[in-house]
């Protein structure tokens, strides 16, 4: 039976969309390679044509910032005295941290090292968070790698081309990040929302995690290293405690992705700091 107002080469693209929807949703493993290929052809083209509007948006910031920075100005040079009293005390204990360290023969964890690049693209879903990284295979991108904004944790990478990656975020609805409440020391699986702000399941029934707790990376399944900050509580009443997120998803530009592996020849290395 012919469909009005569809011709023979309509009904043969909608069969073609119709099979392919049936592959994707028995077999969406399939079409990792191919969604990495596309996303490797289109970055480029994505990055010239975007070019122009984030160099007006940094143009736009800068211009409406000015007004702010001469106000922070002045608090900045009263907070720059307190620093440099804060640094030589830092110092001192640098210097007594490492004579205790040799004292006691303490060996530590290898350095991280990571992979900096820019995001050019998100999903534009309500339903999935997720962004493409512009630095694939060729960087030492692997999926399963951890990935930081300035703030703190924003996500894993969860398939790598060859120069993108894409990258789930800890507020994607089927993210579950092992982490661990700093003033307690209670472990729990930090789960995406959708938003800004997550949950904490699994947490032992005598918790009593307290508000503004800080919330880390526990190292727990070996997925993301121990130590990385994520968010603070904010507890509700009568239900799962929620995270405020360190990191603002919503002005995501530039990332690192935390390279797991030993060699890190084709990395550009840079320390991490792991609070």
């Amino acid at each position: 039976m012919a469909i009005p107002g569809v011709g023979g080469s309509g009904l043969i693209f909608v069969g073609i969309a119709f099979i392919l929807f049936l592959a994707s949703t028995f077999s969406p493993q399939s079409f990792g390679y191919m969604r990495m290929s596309t996303a490797d052809a289109v970055a480029p083209l994505i990055d010239v044509v975007t070019k122009p509007i984030r160099a007006v948006a940094d143009t736009v910031r800068n211009v409406s910032g000015l007004s702010e920075l001469q106000a922070e100005n002045a608090q900045l040079r009263q907070e720059n005295m307190k620093l440099k009293e804060w640094y030589q005390t830092a110092l001192l204990l640098e210097a007594e941290n490492k004579s205790l360290k040799d004292l006691l023969n303490v060996k530590l964890d290898a350095p991280h090292r990571t992979v900096t690049t820019r995001v050019f693209a998100d999903s534009g879903s309500t339903f999935v968070k997720s962004v493409l990284v512009a630095a694939g295979s060729v960087d030492g991108v692997e999926r399963g790698q951890a990935v930081l904004s300035g703030e703190g944790l924003i996500g894993r990478v969860t398939e790598a081309g060859e120069n993108s990656a894409r990258v789930l975020l800890i507020t994607d609805v089927n993210s579950r990040v092992p982490v661990l409440v700093e003033d307690t020391r209670q472990h729990a699986i930090l789960a995406g929302s959708n938003s800004d702000i997550a949950v904490l399941n699994h947490l032992p029934p005598d918790s009593n995690v307290q508000n503004g707790a800080r919330v880390v990376t526990s190292g727990q399944g070996g997925m993301f290293p121990p130590g990385l900050a994520v968010g603070r509580i904010q507890k509700t009443t009568g239900g799962k405690p929620q995270v405020h997120l360190f990191a603002d998803f919503n002005r995501l530009v530039h990332v690192r992705i935390i390279d797991k592996g030993n060699d890190g020849s084709n990395l550009i290395v840079e320390p991490v700091q792991i609070n």
